[in-house]
């Protein structure tokens, strides 16, 4: 009896605790557990109406990149200046949109810089919220959690704190756990990035190179393809610079990151890559966690304000596993860990078509 009227009183305590979480009402007339949202939700419907247009297209990709170059501009040792998450990449876009390892990264300056103007936001936040609301679009996205309240940056980010394709893993590994104190584990979930990722500027005289074969579906196919033996560069282009690898499928347009190539083979990396493959859920957590963590780099948690609930909940993941993209097979695989590799079927057909365009038109023109 005792143990029954004790079980009561604590749901009671619970129910009434609940019924006295406050709720502000925005002038807009959306209900918001904190005001600090408030200015999000005509934002996000801006953003989504104004440059995402509900797609997992080239804006939304550009949106999620720019959050890391924003992030990542921060240095624990103090070896490099930076204030990390804090919007410095817009507010001082003179001095750190030059840096080789930005380029391209004017584009999404461009794009999201205009909704400063209409959105009484900051830098710093915008950036980072226009990458958690825009990745929504993209099918098997997980949801970010979106904190707002950091402050504009007051100094700009050193050069060298974006690592270049160019790079070796060490460098790669080192520069992430000073800018963030990431993990070689987690440097693997935050490229779960380049799945959805193309290049406007690595292969001279094209735009929009994919670096998979689903550029608009957030899925796993990034760390297989990534592994497979390499035959050439697309286009006939070869970029002497040092950032690209040969292609596992050049003749469908796709590229490879040098630096990707390396992780995927490293024996930091090899065993947290390969694990990724066709384990949708498992590396929609990781990438959660590692852009949760990202994405308060320079600030602490307890200073901000949680608004995820503005965003909305991503696009489902398409019911299709992971497959050896169509003319390749187990045998090209360049298996770097030891753990047994999964079984996938192959696609039927001839070379892989990749989509230019979200509705899947393979002319970037109709876009």
């Amino acid at each position: 009896m005792v143990f029954k009227v004790t079980v009561a009183t604590v749901a009671l305590a619970a129910f009434a605790g609940a019924a006295n979480i406050k709720r502000v009402t925005c002038p807009d007339g959306n209900v918001a557990s904190d005001e600090a949202c408030c200015a999000f939700f005509s934002l996000r419907d801006d953003l989504q109406e104004n440059l995402f247009g509900g797609e997992c297209g080239e804006e939304a990709h550009e949106a999620l990149r720019l959050t890391f170059h924003d992030a990542i501009g921060f240095s624990r040792s103090g070896a490099l200046k930076g204030g990390g998450a804090d919007g410095s990449i817009i507010i001082f876009k003179d001095i750190e949109l030059p840096f080789p390892a930005n380029a391209g990264i004017d584009d999404p300056v461009g794009d999201v810089s205009p909704f400063l103007t209409r959105h009484l936001v900051t830098a710093g936040d915008l950036i980072q919220f226009s990458g958690a609301l825009g990745i929504t679009n993209c099918p098997g996205a997980p949801q970010l959690q979106f904190l707002a309240g950091r402050p504009n940056a007051t100094f700009p980010a050193d050069d060298n704190t974006v690592p270049l394709p160019q790079a070796n893993a060490t460098s790669i590994l080192q520069r992430m756990a000073d800018g963030g104190d990431f993990s070689a584990a987690e440097v693997v979930h935050l490229l779960a990035s380049h799945t959805v990722a193309r290049s406007d500027t690595l292969v001279p005289g094209h735009e929009a190179v994919p670096f998979d074969t689903t550029p608009f579906t957030f899925d796993t196919q990034f760390f297989l393809e990534t592994l497979l033996r390499g035959t050439g560069v697309p286009f006939g282009v070869n970029n002497t610079d040092g950032a690209e690898s040969d292609s596992p499928l050049p003749q469908s347009g796709e590229m490879r990151l040098n630096s990707d190539f390396l992780l995927a083979r490293d024996q930091r990396t090899a065993c947290e890559w390969q694990l990724q493959i066709n384990n949708q859920q498992l590396m929609m957590a990781n990438f959660k966690r590692a852009m949760d963590k990202m994405a308060i780099i320079g600030h602490n948690a307890r200073d901000l304000v949680d608004c995820t609930e503005v965003l909305p909940q991503p696009v489902p993941p398409v019911r299709k596993p992971a497959t050896f993209p169509a003319g390749t097979n187990r045998q090209e695989v360049q298996q770097a860990c030891p753990s047994p590799f999964p079984a996938l079927p192959t696609d039927p057909g001839q070379a892989t078509q990749i989509p230019a365009c979200p509705d899947g038109d393979l002319d970037l023109d109709d876009c």
